[in-house]
């Protein structure tokens, strides 16, 4: 078995390995916040100007899982853009909270326009996109309601969680995140929030019994109309 090194050791010798000739490295993800697990890897970010494009690639080295996500000096602004239109902002995060394993004077000014992008906030939803996101999330808790399979149940649920989280944070003009950055962007955003949905979904996966769920949607939605069906409509020709 391959002894597994120190995370900054096996970070900086990795970069040093595959990219001697890098511009700048990070160290991003849990193991820079303090939350590595047992199953935690490394995120690995370089510059690279003799790149020709971005790509991301998988490695095992020094005893750990590495991600590595490289960039040249201006094509990871086109993946600060993609993340920011859909209000995950991965690579700005890794930046911005990244630690420096390598410099040769180009990396603050990218932390610099990773930060300001953070600051900024995802654009506001339109009261269209409003308007749509309330009839989806009403058509998945008519399921929820309706429902007599407590397999289909389960399934039902968590794609109301993501729903119901998503709406929360994009009403709010906050970062959302995927898997379990879905509910640390929530927590985050509402503490409050966040402990009652678990709640309510422990309640619900542990008793079959929907109510609180169901309130805790109506909650949300309420601000904003409450639910949504009748008159929702896209796509109709204005045409006579």
């Amino acid at each position: 078995m391959i002894p597994k090194l120190e995370p900054i050791v096996a970070a900086k010798t990795f970069v040093t390995t595959r990219f001697p000739h890098c511009r700048a490295a990070l160290l991003a993800g849990s193991v820079v916040r303090g939350e590595a697990t047992e199953t935690s890897d490394l995120d690995i970010v370089i510059f690279d100007d003799t790149l020709v494009s971005s790509f991301r690639e998988s490695f095992i080295e020094s005893g750990w899982r590495i991600e590595l996500f490289a960039h040249n000096l201006t094509s990871y602004r086109t993946f600060f853009e993609q993340d920011c239109r859909r209000a995950i902002p991965s690579l700005p995060r890794m930046v911005a909270e990244g630690m420096v394993m390598k410099d040769t004077d180009v990396i603050e000014n990218i932390k610099r326009e990773a930060r300001a992008l953070l600051d900024s906030g995802p654009e506001a939803w339109a009261d269209e996109t409003i308007e749509m996101k309330r009839y989806f999330l009403t058509d998945v808790l008519d399921d929820l309601i309706g429902c007599t399979s407590r397999a289909e149940g389960l399934f039902i649920a968590s794609a109301l969680a993501a729903l119901v989280c998503e709406f929360i944070l994009r009403t709010n003009r906050q970062w959302m995140g995927s898997s379990k950055w879905t509910y640390r962007a929530l927590d985050r955003y509402d503490t409050h929030a966040a402990r009652e949905l678990v709640a309510a979904l422990e309640r619900y996966y542990q008793t079959n019994e929907p109510d609180a769920l169901i309130r805790y949607v109506d909650e949300t939605l309420s601000p904003f109309g409450g639910r949504l069906f009748a008159g929702f409509s896209r796509g109709k020709s204005n045409e006579t």
